[in-house]
């Protein structure tokens, strides 16, 4: 599609924001008025809207698609979006550790233990480590908590959490990254096991390549996140 707008601004409108192209404010994808939180992260969106060039590339649309899912999918239905969010606590990539003495589970312990007993601490949680893949479920008790803490989160804060756990397989990194844990170093602790397996038998330039796209997106989902609560 050929650019079609020349200027890009933001409104305010009923107490919420608007991005708007030559004077017009734009809507979501589902048609929906795009009606968001803050300036902060309007003026965001509209910074893709205008570093589109003639054609207009939908994959620089990183936070225009988060502001549209948060809009069109849910805030209509806010516990369908816990239900899908709660399954990333109940098999939580860090709670699934090597076995015990294994060089692997040493930097497990490491780096996800303290991300890990953060949380717990911060929510009130109490998760099962488990050494081994084979699933073992976690108490009811912390699988209601973790309902209780998504359901008090509004539709962008959980938009924003369907990227950062999906991509990290984990609702405590997810979680972290909206209590402020810089997203780089969350990041880092989802993907140790990948570098852990690189280090020893090299690294393949294009998992690097997939790694970085999603990267982008799990750092971009931090910051929609935070910007819709400045």
């Amino acid at each position: 599609m050929k650019r079609f707008y020349k200027e890009v601004s933001v409104g305010e409108r009923d107490g919420r924001w608007h991005v708007l192209l030559d004077g017009r404010a734009v809507k979501t994808v589902g048609g929906r008025a795009q009606a968001l939180p803050t300036r902060a992260l309007a003026e965001q969106l509209a910074a893709e809207w205008a570093a589109q060039g003639e054609e207009i590339d939908p994959a620089l649309f990183l936070y225009r698609d988060m502001a549209d899912y948060a809009l069109d999918v849910v805030a209509p239905d806010r516990e369908q979006a816990v239900r899908e969010l709660l399954p990333y606590g109940e098999t939580d990539t860090l709670c699934y550790r090597a076995e015990p003495g294994d060089a692997l589970r040493r930097e497990q312990d490491l780096v996800w233990e303290p991300l890990l007993a953060a949380a717990e601490a911060r929510h009130g949680l109490a998760f099962a480590r488990i050494g081994g893949i084979m699933h073992q479920p976690q108490p009811a008790e912390t699988l209601a908590r973790l309902a209780g803490l998504l359901g008090g989160l509004d539709a962008f804060a959980l938009a924003a959490l369907r990227n950062l756990a999906g991509l990290a397989a984990s609702l405590v990194i997810g979680l972290s990254a909206l209590d402020g844990v810089p997203a780089e170093e969350l990041w880092t602790a989802a993907n140790l096991e990948e570098d852990w397996q690189a280090e020893r038998w090299g690294h393949d330039a294009e998992a690097e390549a997939r790694r970085e796209a999603r990267r982008k997106v799990f750092v971009a989902a931090a910051r929609f996140a935070e910007l819709a609560r400045a």
